[in-house]
């Protein structure tokens, strides 16, 4: 089956560098990535479309851009772009997409988002049309939240998947709504069951890193965040995958790395690994 990729930008993040580089000392992410007076880093919020067979599938790190925008209260309020903007600069509308992939649940809203949902205006689910796909050892996580990561599941966004009639749990490594040419992998160091795909391309694999591999300085296998359950697991899984797309000649697309999507992998003579043939955007790719 012919399949092209692109990537998808979502609203821009600032997130708290000490929880996204975990025990890495600060002098030394600060390096990589400057933070701001308030310790903040800016990071990407990437997703990635797959055009196969007539359909559009969208996958997407967590379920923070599930919800529709709020509506501007008046004309001269702007709201920044987002990931039905990056969808429409493709010809696409929201009720286009097939499937959404999401690798986990957790979702990290705006303040003014925060604010309407505690109000009791939470937005509708956007894609009208589309089965929302997610890992079901992960869905039981976020029926049964852990106090570790209570705070990162917004359960209007977990009803409203639940009472979609839409959701398909995934407990293997094949889903029949996506077609041959996708499987998955399990990760648990960072959510228990967060699915990472795996899609087939004529150049090698590529795989979706979720927020098991957020960008290229979390190649490291000594650099993990404070978010993540089980870091010594988490570990050990980068090393797996990673291993697995050197041997194929696979390549990884990363969530959130504000400046690279998509890399190939080599491990270098002191078997560290290395980003190469780097890409910032993805259209239509199919090599």
């Amino acid at each position: 089956m012919n399949r092209c990729l692109s990537t998808l930008a979502g609203s821009s993040r600032k997130l708290d560098g000490g929880v996204m580089f975990g025990n890495t000392p600060r002098q030394l992410w600060a390096e990589w990535i400057k933070p701001d007076q308030d310790n903040l880093v800016d990071l990407a919020s990437r997703g990635l479309l797959v055009q196969q067979g007539g359909k559009n599938i969208l996958v997407l790190a967590g379920a923070s851009a599930l919800l529709a925008p709020l509506r501007r209260t008046c004309s001269c309020q702007k709201h920044p772009p987002g990931l039905l903007d990056s969808l429409a600069q493709q010809g696409l509308a929201e009720g286009d997409i097939s499937a959404v992939v999401l690798t986990h649940l957790h979702a990290q809203l705006t303040p003014e988002l925060s604010a309407a949902i505690e109000e009791g205006n939470t937005p509708r689910l956007l894609f009208p049309a589309a089965h929302y796909i997610t890992g079901e050892r992960h869905w039981s996580r976020a029926l049964h939240n852990h106090p570790h990561d209570r705070a990162l599941f917004v359960r209007q966004i977990v009803r409203r998947l639940q009472g979609s009639g839409r959701l398909v749990l995934v407990d293997d490594a094949r889903c029949k709504e996506l077609g041959d040419g996708w499987q998955f992998h399990f990760s648990d160091g960072y959510t228990p069951g967060q699915l990472i795909p795996e899609i087939a391309m004529p150049g090698g694999p590529v795989v979706f890193a979720g927020d098991l591999i957020p960008g290229t300085h979390w190649l490291r296998l000594d650099v993990t965040t404070a978010n993540d359950r089980n870091p010594e697991g988490l570990v050990g899984e980068k090393e797996r995958l990673l291993d697995h797309l050197v041997a194929s000649g696979g390549r990884l697309v990363f969530s959130s790395d504000p400046q690279i999507a998509m890399i190939k992998i080599m491990r270098d003579r002191h078997s560290r690994y290395q980003a190469f043939d780097t890409y910032t955007t993805l259209s239509r790719f199919s090599c």
